[in-house]
């Protein structure tokens, strides 16, 4: 046995020592970890007008983890229901109708906007959610309370969030864009539930041209 090797003294390798990290916090009121839309899908000037509507609003919308936009300057067949996590910045996109009079030659386009009853057009602006209900005519749903100007007939208007047979899938492979309603922001039936539980009450929904 070679004396040598068992004498050998062992070397020990000193373990390098990795500073301390706190835990990344990322918070509803003050995003800076995160950004918003990482991929771009949201138009700049419809996310810009949503940040600062969460501002002014701030007393209605005292939920900050996510909120929803709709760019009624897209086609009805397109995806413009926007949910953004304001949290994580990510963005989850789904389809909704647009009100008869806002485009009374269904060509797939809203042109025209008001908050007059009876108009059968869609509103603009500010929204808050107001939390799940039912509706005779409509069922499942979500209420909304119009903060401006442009919108704060609302729910004299019945203006609300539910699901209809001409936003679902096979409407729009059928027709070639969604039907229309009489102003509410209509989803798939598919979409609602889900929906319906995650936007609750105190949640800001946008809507713009």
């Amino acid at each position: 046995m070679n004396v040598a090797a068992q004498t050998r003294p062992q070397i020990t390798v000193p373990q390098p020592v990795l500073p301390s990290r706190a835990p990344e916090i990322i918070t509803a009121e003050l995003n800076s970890t995160r950004q918003l839309d990482p991929r771009g899908q949201i138009r700049p000037e419809l996310l810009q007008r949503a940040q600062a509507a969460l501002e002014t609003h701030s007393r209605k919308i005292t939920k900050r983890d996510r909120m929803y936009l709709v760019d009624f300057k897209k086609f009805s067949g397109d995806e413009r229901l926007y949910e953004v996590d304001l949290q994580g910045g990510a963005v989850t996109l789904m389809r909704t109708c647009h009100g008869r009079g806002s485009d009374p030659s269904h060509t797939g386009f809203a042109q025209n906007f008001s908050n007059r009853p009876d108009s059968h057009m869609s509103s603009v602006g500010a929204f808050a959610t107001a939390g799940a209900s039912f509706g005779a005519q409509q069922g499942p749903n979500v209420l909304l309370d119009g903060l401006e100007n442009s919108n704060d007939r609302a729910r004299e208007r019945a203006i609300i969030i539910h699901g209809a047979d001409y936003a679902d899938p096979a409407f729009l492979a059928r027709e070639g864009k969604l039907g229309r309603s009489y102003g509410c922001f209509s989803v798939a039936h598919h979409d609602l539930p889900g929906l319906r539980e995650r936007m609750g009450e105190g949640r800001l929904l946008f809507a713009w041209a």
